[in-house]
């Protein structure tokens, strides 16, 4: 392993067999892992024999200062992030704190929860005829003053939102696309305890609060829900002369 180097990993979605192999070896060789809170199946994290340490509640300096101290020891330190570190994983201001004590960061991609909740839902979520564009946003919160669900929703593509799913009832009041416009939430997409909730625009909201879920949770929008209509591939389409 390079000396003065922080791993940062994508966990995958949750079934620990969709780590990376990369990920894996890595967590496997790891002396310390900094890793994401409840958004990390526990899992997981058996793959490591090193100390791990929840860095739910802990301040960016108590997180970067804990990472440093272990590199100067010497010692091989994973930051584990769920899905893919590159989606709402804070990752860029960390890198910027570790370059501070001359650290290095190799990325290593992970499976997002995004796709995950696709293969949950047997759709995939680009599809001919139906939606050509993903969008990935999430609603205003804490550190997002105004969100633009009712501008990307006009769009008529696949809409798949972060962090939403306490807030689904603002967010499907958001949206302008036609109330029968097919919405899945995926809660723990690829956990064993995962759970598919379908409904539309319209009642989307109430099946989730009916459902008890509240957090952890894709909601998925747009007609590859529920597909139809949709047009063949021009891959599959028609035989051509090959002459």
């Amino acid at each position: 392993m390079t000396d003065r180097k922080v791993y940062f990993v994508g966990a995958g979605p949750g079934d620990p067999k969709l780590i990376t192999v990369r990920g894996k070896e890595l967590l496997e060789n790891a002396d310390l892992v900094v890793y994401a809170g409840s958004l990390i199946n526990p899992i997981v994290l058996d793959y490591s024999d090193g100390k791990k340490v929840d860095s739910y509640g802990l301040t960016l300096d108590e997180i970067t200062e804990m990472m440093a101290e272990s590199v100067n020891e010497g010692k091989m330190v994973v930051r584990l992030h769920s899905g893919d570190p590159s989606l709402y994983g804070s990752i860029v201001e960390q890198m910027e704190e570790l370059k501070k004590y001359e650290i290095e960061v190799e990325r290593v991609p992970g499976v997002s929860s995004i796709f995950a909740s696709a293969a949950a839902l047997n759709t995939q979520l680009t599809l001919n005829g139906v939606s050509d564009s993903l969008i990935i946003t999430r609603p205003a919160g804490k550190t997002l003053e105004q969100d633009l669900i009712a501008e990307f929703s006009r769009l008529n593509s696949t809409m798949a939102v972060f962090l939403g799913t306490q807030k689904i009832e603002q967010i499907m009041n958001k949206v302008e696309c036609p109330k029968d416009t097919p919405v899945a939430v995926i809660y723990h997409a690829s956990w064993d305890d995962e759970k598919v909730i379908r409904g539309t625009v319209e009642d989307i909201a109430d099946r989730v609060k009916e459902a008890g879920i509240k957090r952890s949770a894709m909601i998925i929008i747009g007609g590859v829900v529920d597909p139809k209509n949709y047009r063949r591939s021009h891959l599959y389409g028609v035989a051509q002369d090959p002459l």
